[in-house]
């Protein structure tokens, strides 16, 4: 397609005339044209910086030198899917496995975090044979029909989809504005109260009400659209422990926050300790710096679940693993 320097009102007039009306820009009242970033900074088309704190994509920076490189070699080599064998592939997998602890060792790559998170849906459904999944209220996990079912940051809105009967939604672990509040119970271990939310949930709902067991607790690692929650000491741990009483998998979201996002751990699930390990582990953006390339990271026993079905998996899955082993070990 032809290139062309629009004004900025004919850049809004023709997204009015072609874009549909709920793809929403940020700064309605005054948006911004954003025509080029560099670093940690963006500019609009007079060249006004900006210091992006918005952006959840670009992990190194906008344009990073390295990841102009690496993807610009590969386009000239190869763009293909995940069917053929190739270096980059295996290369990418070893190194992200490497990162993870040692039960989590076989990976699938995937287009887009909602397509990771969609894929670990269809794992924890084969692998425990149940459906009923445990979300946190406020939790956005993708745009796909499958993940707009367990997002309450788009339930909640006027005219979302029903919730289907066998999501459930337990209350976000926020110690200063949630359900349970430190400064009401000083002396409480706060993580402990939380995890007990899930667990009534796993015992009155699941169990009581639907006589099934549990398919998935899934949540992110630190809740990001829901509010930058940082979840308090001990409730992955519990949590996790509960829903595999209950016979299910735990689904460690970290699309938005894994990659050394959290600033003292590689992946935001370990912030609370060794003890917490997640069956299923989803990564997205960060890890092609907003290319797209995702993946899902889990353990022996559910991809052998998965391969049971005799379904193959393949995805048009291409040049990103360049992108992405620079991104395993930034710089």
């Amino acid at each position: 397609m032809e290139s062309k320097n629009l004004t900025f009102t004919e850049t809004i007039n023709l997204r009015n005339k072609y874009v549909g009306k709920s793809c929403e820009l940020f700064y309605k009242k005054n948006p911004l044209k954003i025509v080029r970033g560099q670093a940690q900074y963006l500019y609009d088309q007079d060249g006004r910086e900006y210091l992006d704190c918005i952006n959840n994509v670009a992990h190194v920076g906008h344009c990073h030198p390295d990841v102009v490189k690496a993807g610009v070699e590969q386009m000239q080599q190869l763009n293909t899917n995940s069917r053929f064998l190739h270096d980059n592939l295996v290369v990418c997998a070893e190194k992200l496995v490497s990162k993870m602890p040692e039960s989590l060792s076989v990976c699938f790559f995937v287009n887009s975090g909602s397509e990771a998170n969609d894929l670990a849906l269809r794992l924890a459904r084969q692998h425990t044979g149940n459906t009923d999944v445990i979300t946190l209220d406020h939790a956005y996990h993708g745009h796909l029909t499958s993940l707009i079912d367990i997002s309450p940051y788009k339930l909640n809105l006027p005219g979302a989809p029903k919730k289907p009967d066998f999501v459930h939604i337990a209350p976000v672990p926020d110690v200063y504005r949630g359900k349970i509040r430190a400064d009401e119970h000083p002396d409480e271990d706060m993580g402990k109260l939380y995890a007990m939310e899930v667990k009534q949930i796993i015992d009155e709902n699941v169990i009581g009400q639907r006589g099934q067991k549990v398919c998935a607790f899934i949540a992110e690692s630190l809740q990001s659209c829901g509010g930058q929650i940082i979840l308090p000491h001990n409730y992955l741990r519990d949590v996790y422990t509960y829903v595999r009483e209950a016979g299910g998998v735990c689904i460690a979201d970290e699309v938005q926050v894994g990659f050394g996002r959290s600033g003292t751990h590689y992946w935001a699930f370990q912030i609370d300790g060794p003890d917490v390990l997640p069956d299923i582990v989803t990564i997205g953006k960060p890890m092609g710096n907003g290319h797209p390339v995702a993946a899902v990271i889990t353990t022996e026993a559910v991809a052998r679940s998965f391969e049971a079905t005799g379904i193959q998996y393949f995805n048009t899955w291409c040049y990103s693993a360049n992108l992405t082993r620079i991104q395993v070990n930034p710089s």
